[in-house]
């Protein structure tokens, strides 16, 4: 235990997600070794933080204005919603630059142990969304990408079964399988069989011998 400040900036630090006692303590040492110019920005920076950041009206997404970046943006194939469970998910999609549409963030996903109902995530506002046309775009597809764990699963059926009737409206969840350079002996049960379920054909079946042409034979 260390005195004052010292310690309580450690305390406050190891509440961090992905930062424990250990962690803590290197980052305050380091904070304490740099410049007083540097502790300054790092202030100015969790100030803007608190008062500056809100979150996007439409999709949920953080944003300083009414509308996020990708919501402002006419580029944007506004036909198609990706749902994703957190704002950080949708940086991650962003960074396949294999999809141009628009996401709704729900703000998390199912989970019962933790009292997070339907009331608690955003998807009474993403049917609401559904309903009405964006820009006079109606949407026609909502890719579910919430995360392939238990609850990103429950979340996903619950929201096919919200959106099965909407008239129009096709619904996909991006493939999941196994990832490049993985072994299979570490792969979990439900990574390997969704890679299973999803998997696709490498070449064609041989065709039988009355479906192959005689080759033409001269004089």
């Amino acid at each position: 235990m260390y005195e004052g400040p010292v310690q309580e900036l450690i305390d406050e630090l190891a509440k961090l997600p992905g930062v424990g006692p250990r962690g803590a303590q290197r980052i305050a040492f380091h904070l304490l070794s740099v410049q007083p110019d540097d502790i300054d920005r790092l202030t100015r920076a969790l100030t803007r933080v608190r008062n500056d950041v809100r979150y996007c009206d439409v999709c949920g997404n953080v944003s300083a204005e009414l509308r996020c970046r990708i919501c402002s943006d006419p580029r944007r194939d506004r036909s198609k919603v990706c749902v994703v469970e957190e704002a950080k998910d949708v940086q991650a999609v962003e960074r396949t630059r294999e999809f141009t549409g628009l996401y709704h963030v729900l703000g998390g996903a199912l989970n019962p142990i933790k009292s997070i109902s339907p009331e608690k995530l955003r998807i009474r506002d993403l049917l609401l969304r559904l309903g009405t046309a964006m820009d006079g775009v109606d949407v026609s597809e909502v890719i579910i990408a919430t995360d392939p764990d238990t609850e990103g699963e429950a979340t996903a059926s619950y929201l096919v079964r919200m959106l099965k009737d909407f008239p129009g409206l096709t619904v996909t969840r991006p493939a999941s399988g196994l990832p490049m350079g993985a072994e299979l002996e570490f792969a979990d049960e439900l990574t390997l069989g969704r890679a299973m379920s999803g998997r696709r054909a490498l070449s064609e079946p041989p065709r039988v011998l009355s479906e192959i042409p005689r080759a033409r034979h001269e004089g």
